[in-house]
């Protein structure tokens, strides 16, 4: 991947500025994958956070300057050559918490439902049995007994069902939120559940008229 810089309109990116050289600079990845810029001789220079280079490494948080006033945008200078792989890395953190939110609401919600059915068994049962038992021959305490060894487990298969009912409506906002960020940096494509790493080994975006590049070797 090179693109090719200036103030002629056959460069990749055009940089329209009267101090900008025809062919100003060249962007470009080393071996390693990481970004070169390359000044070609130009007549007004080309610097990197004030500092006039010939070479340099630099990264998307480096603020670059073509001759004396323009500012050079380097992730749209990428996209000139086609280039989304700055964009498609932090996708992998998008996937991740998309995962671990999913997991994190259903483990939750399961506990909580558990307990919920679980918990009016308890104690509200043992002290229905000592009324009970406190109360024997005694119409109203049995009658007391009875009634909170009814109402105990339907409260709580009342509250373990409510506690469930909210599953759904979570997992659905976890995904509606999950497609609107998982998608193609260039074409907006929705990439499905498909793990960043999959993508990662596809290198490129698969719809035909986009084709992005999501890794720098391509």
């Amino acid at each position: 991947m090179k693109i090719r810089i200036g103030k002629a309109s056959d460069n990749d990116y055009t940089a329209n500025d009267p101090y900008v050289s025809r062919y100003h600079a060249l962007l470009f990845r080393d071996a390693e994958g990481c970004l070169l810029l390359e000044d070609l001789d130009s007549a007004n220079g080309t610097y990197v956070n004030g500092v006039q280079i010939m070479r340099k490494r630099i990264t998307l948080r480096d603020k670059v300057r073509l001759g004396p006033d323009f500012a050079l945008n380097i992730s749209e200078a990428l996209k000139s050559g086609n280039d989304y792989s700055e964009a498609f890395s932090s996708l992998k953190s998008v996937y991740d918490g998309y995962v671990e939110q999913k997991v994190r609401i259903q483990s939750s919600n399961q506990f909580k439902t558990r307990l919920f059915q679980s918990l009016p068994f308890a104690l509200p049962g043992v002290i229905g049995i000592l009324i009970g038992f406190m109360g024997k021959g005694s119409p109203a305490l049995f009658g007391i007994s009875l009634f909170i060894a009814i109402c105990a487990p339907a409260t709580g298969i009342y509250m373990g069902a409510k506690q469930s009912a909210k599953i759904p409506k979570q997992l659905q906002d976890l995904s509606n939120r999950f497609k609107i960020d998982y998608v193609c940096p260039k074409c907006g494509t929705f990439l499905g559940e498909i793990p960043w790493e999959s993508l990662a080994n596809k290198k490129q975006c698969p719809v035909p008229s986009c084709k992005a590049k999501w890794t720098s070797g391509e």
